[in-house]
């Protein structure tokens, strides 16, 4: 007795219809691109390990954002490389720092281009920890909530459209939520990193933001890679104190927090597509090992179907290409 083949069989090979019933597609309207902002003028500054990944000053940014929007990304996320650091990270809320001139001008080239901002200290201390550090050596929870919401109020100020907390502190979604309220900016959108783990996927990440800590670790206030119920726990505080958007970070080796996160709380969810996956990608792709596109598709898709709403990724520009054909 003859059986017919199995449906799904049948689809599988035809590639346009393949295509047109695949259960998961990645858009380049869900991309975000991170971009790294350096003092000074006539900077851009090729990161050697994020092959393809600049630093610009402000005065060469004008290219790089009209070549973004013209790709169809719709939204940077900006981080800072200050002239000078100090111990209280003074550059970060400053009205003249670097990411508060980069708004303003990205909104001069590009008015529509969403503009999200990392607001974090460790860019911007002289030690490269994510708050003020207390008399023991270790980062001072509770006064380090004044500087992240006077850093999120200076950026608002310049012109952002989300402010995006990811130093982990406890209680700062909601210290920031309501400075940004009280000063006449409660439409602001929060993007929480409210999953942010320990992780060794950050490191060519530190030297394109120069902020490595000198001295200790983070794992006093990032989450531990084998936890997932805690991740659970640190976004039901973040939701709680008003956040609009929520992020899991890295994507890669922590999909099942990203499905486990949608699936809880159904908020817009964002994943962060770290630096060391990108640069693993890039290396392999540059010995010959991998197709580089393939594999960045199925990167990206292996995010989308776990649940990110949103993706933030230095593939960005790479991926507008190819998912525009």
């Amino acid at each position: 007795m003859a059986f017919p083949i199995h449906r799904s069989r049948r689809l599988r090979g035809n590639e346009t219809l393949r295509a047109m019933v695949a259960e998961t597609r990645v858009s380049v309207k869900e991309l975000i691109y991170p971009l790294f902002i350096h003092h000074g003028l006539g900077v851009r500054n090729p990161i050697a390990s994020m092959p393809g990944i600049s630093q610009f000053s402000v005065d060469q940014l004008a290219a790089e954002i009209k070549e973004i929007d013209g790709l169809g990304i719709p939204a940077v996320l900006l981080f800072g490389i200050p002239e000078c650091k100090d111990a209280c990270g003074s550059g970060a809320y400053s009205d003249d720092g670097v990411v508060q001139q980069a708004i303003k001008a990205i909104k001069d080239t590009c008015p529509k281009l969403q503009v999200i901002t990392d607001v974090c200290m460790c860019e911007y201390t002289d030690h490269g920890h994510c708050g003020i550090i207390d008399r023991n050596g270790v980062v001072d929870n509770d006064a380090t909530l004044e500087l992240l919401a006077m850093e999120a109020l200076s950026h608002v100020r310049a012109g952002c459209d989300i402010v995006a907390p990811s130093d982990m502190m406890d209680g700062r979604v909601g210290y920031i939520r309501s400075r940004l309220d009280d000063s006449g900016y409660s439409h602001i959108p929060i993007m929480s990193y409210a999953a942010k783990y320990a992780s060794g996927f950050y490191g060519p990440f530190r030297e394109a933001a120069d902020s490595a800590p000198q001295f200790g670790d983070r794992r006093t206030h990032q989450m531990d890679p084998a936890n997932i119920r805690e991740a659970l726990r640190e976004v039901a505080l973040d939701v709680e104190e008003g956040a609009d958007m929520v992020m899991v970070k890295p994507a890669l080796s922590y999909l099942d927090v990203i499905r486990a996160v949608k699936e809880k709380f159904g908020l817009p969810t964002a994943a962060y597509n770290v630096s060391g996956e990108y640069a693993m990608v890039k290396a392999a792709a540059a010995q010959g090992w991998i197709d580089e596109e393939r594999i960045v598709s199925e990167v990206l898709t292996s995010i989308k179907r776990a649940g990110a709403d949103l993706i933030i990724t230095y593939f960005a520009k790479d991926a507008a290409r190819f998912l525009g054909r």
